[in-house]
């Protein structure tokens, strides 16, 4: 029976999980491993990991290796997201790591990200008709869209909500209404500058495909604002979030329901970014999809064929 592994290394955690493919099944969980990491504590003005940073993606990465039943099973595909993909340092960060662990990390592009997230999506959803899928990272802002099993446009933006904290909300004090507003305009010029960006059409259904919205979404139902306990996130209890995150320092809004303590800093900036994506893009609402690039390497890796209904196990992020 055919097996697929992906190795993870994001901001938050490097992630290793192995799936096979069964008859009732795309992705049946094998074995999954996460070691937590910090890496926006370790990372300067310019996105340089320090070595503190680069020290614990090694030991991340040897741990998520070591812990692995199945060392003679299928090839570990190994990858990092933007936190490593954007540093300047990220060619002697890859050196380091493959040196220490044996492993050498690949970088995917932006543009690479958004089109496996849209593969991911179209199969966890089994949808056939006209599909947007949006995914707000760490360092970048991913969107997809169309009509078939490959997207038509796909869009790598530098808006992640990581990078949006970094230059807009640093500290631990509440924003002034007016640097909100900076930040909102930003962002809106920044997306309406982006040639063919898609918009949302009559029966085109809207997939979200991150942490972000999923813990935005969670938020919202959690506070009674919005049905369906977090599966769907409407613009109008967006807002309501926004204002809420706004009021609350960075340092407690940990302490806010479905907001992870390790993403509660940048949580402000990833509502933002949601508010004014969905604005710009003309959503009102999004479901959150728990399937993005990782699943999309995964299914590409067993060699799943467009459109599979054989059946779906939703992976725990």
């Amino acid at each position: 029976m055919r097996q697929a592994g992906v190795l993870d290394v994001g901001c938050h955690s490097a992630l290793l999980t192995i799936v096979r493919r069964r008859p009732d099944s795309l992705l049946e969980p094998v074995f999954s491993r996460k070691v937590r990491l910090r890496l926006h504590e370790t990372l300067d003005h310019k996105g340089r990991l320090d070595p503190a940073g680069v020290e614990s993606v090694e030991q991340a990465v040897a741990e998520a290796v070591a812990a692995n039943p199945h060392p003679r099973g299928p090839e570990v595909f190994a990858f990092a997201t933007s936190a490593i993909r954007d540093a300047p340092n990220r060619d002697a960060i890859i050196a380091s790591v493959k040196r220490t662990t044996g492993t050498r990390l690949r970088v995917l592009t932006g543009q690479e990200e958004a089109r496996l997230a849209y593969v991911a999506a179209r199969q966890w959803a089994e949808e056939s008709g006209p599909l947007l899928v949006l995914d707000i990272g760490g360092g970048t802002l991913e969107i997809a869209s169309g009509t078939g099993d490959r997207p038509r446009t796909v869009h790598s933006l530098p808006l992640g909500a990581r990078r949006i904290t970094r230059d807009w909300l640093s500290g631990n004090s509440r924003p002034s209404p007016h640097r909100l507003t900076e930040i909102r305009e930003h962002l809106r010029r920044s997306l309406e500058a982006v040639p063919g960006l898609p918009h949302a059409e009559p029966g085109m259904r809207v997939l979200a495909c991150s942490k972000t919205f999923e813990q935005l979404a969670r938020l919202a139902a959690a506070r009674g604002k919005a049905p369906g306990a977090g599966r769907k996130l409407a613009l109008p209890h967006l807002r309501t979030s926004v204002a809420l995150l706004a009021e609350v320092k960075p340092s407690r809004r940990g302490k806010l329901p479905g907001i992870s303590r390790h993403r509660a800093v940048q949580s402000l900036a990833g509502a933002l970014i949601a508010q004014t994506l969905m604005e710009v893009c003309g959503v009102k609402t999004v479901e959150i999809c728990p399937w993005s690039t990782r699943e999309g390497l995964l299914l590409e890796h067993l060699g799943v064929p467009p459109h599979d209904a054989s059946g779906r196990s939703r992976l725990a992020g």
